[in-house]
């Protein structure tokens, strides 16, 4: 849940229906503020995190790093629970085999795709710096909002929100995702992609090393252009029909809808099972 108005009225509502409340700790926002505002402000956001969500009786976190950071800043009772993926939206079924032509490159160009919010910890400079040693036989879309203006000749811009669908088929007529983030509390887009039958290329930072592994694609060091080109041959060398066939296997297997809810409850029966209601004055 937000961290905001949202999370104490559900403390609120704790202590006025005397019944067990758990948080769900998304975002990392003391890195958030530090990166649009300054590190000075980061104690004071580490110390509200701490007291907030150390009120709850349960703290789910998406990711084991986000786990880490939460249990560092003293908060008890922290519990990795991933995210799931919506596998009948995101699907190898979506690909369109047009999508080539109507960007206007070559059938066997090797089509890369990035989506999501163009902000600053998504690293899209990295991924147009990577394009531009690619060169030729090499293309990138980048769909979402706030992408850049200028880009290379072999990256396409697809500017604003688009529709899960419409994200799905892009992502499964694609080849691979491509994400420079190092910030990453989870990475759905991440299992999206994976979901369609694409492999990824991510960086070694965050939450991808959790995520990735050499069965569904491969990850370079952060914040380096020639890195992340020399693992984009590398993935397609290795075939990335083959290793988008086992994400999507993989996907299937950890982060499907019913694997992910059935976690969530048994996060819910467990604080049942241990509350115990106040007395009543009736």
């Amino acid at each position: 849940m937000t961290p905001y108005l949202t999370a104490w009225a559900a403390l609120d509502a704790r202590r006025q229906l005397d019944v067990p409340v758990i948080g769900f700790y998304h975002s990392d926002l003391p890195l958030l503020v530090s990166n649009r505002m300054g590190s000075w402000f980061a104690p004071n956001v580490e110390a509200y995190v701490s007291k907030l969500y150390g009120s709850f009786d349960r703290v789910l976190a998406p990711s084991q790093v986000m786990a880490d950071k939460l249990m560092g800043l003293g908060v008890k009772n922290v519990f990795v629970q991933p995210l799931g993926v919506d596998l009948q939206t995101f699907t190898p079924d979506a690909r369109d085999p047009g999508l080539r032509a109507e960007l206007g490159i070559g059938a066997d160009t090797r089509l890369l795709i990035f989506a999501g919010r163009g902000s600053k910890e998504k690293n899209l400079p990295i991924l147009l710096r990577c394009m531009k040693r690619l060169g030729d036989g090499y293309h990138l879309v980048l769909v979402g909002s706030g992408m850049p203006t200028s880009v290379p000749a072999n990256v396409t811009v697809i500017e604003g929100f688009r529709p899960a669908q419409h994200v799905a088929r892009l992502m499964a007529s694609a080849d691979a995702l491509l994400h420079g983030g190092d910030q990453e509390t989870f990475g759905l887009v991440i299992l999206e992609a994976m979901a369609c039958g694409i492999p990824v290329i991510a960086v070694a930072a965050g939450a991808f090393t959790e995520i990735v592994d050499e069965r569904c694609g491969l990850l370079c060091a952060p914040n380096n252009p020639r890195a992340m080109a020399d693992t984009v041959r590398e993935l397609f060398n290795l075939g990335s029909r083959r290793l988008g066939a086992q994400a999507r296997r993989h996907v299937e297997q950890h982060y499907a809808w019913y694997t992910v809810v059935d976690s969530l409850l048994g996060h819910y029966h467990a604080v049942l099972g241990s509350h115990k209601p106040m007395p009543s004055h009736a």
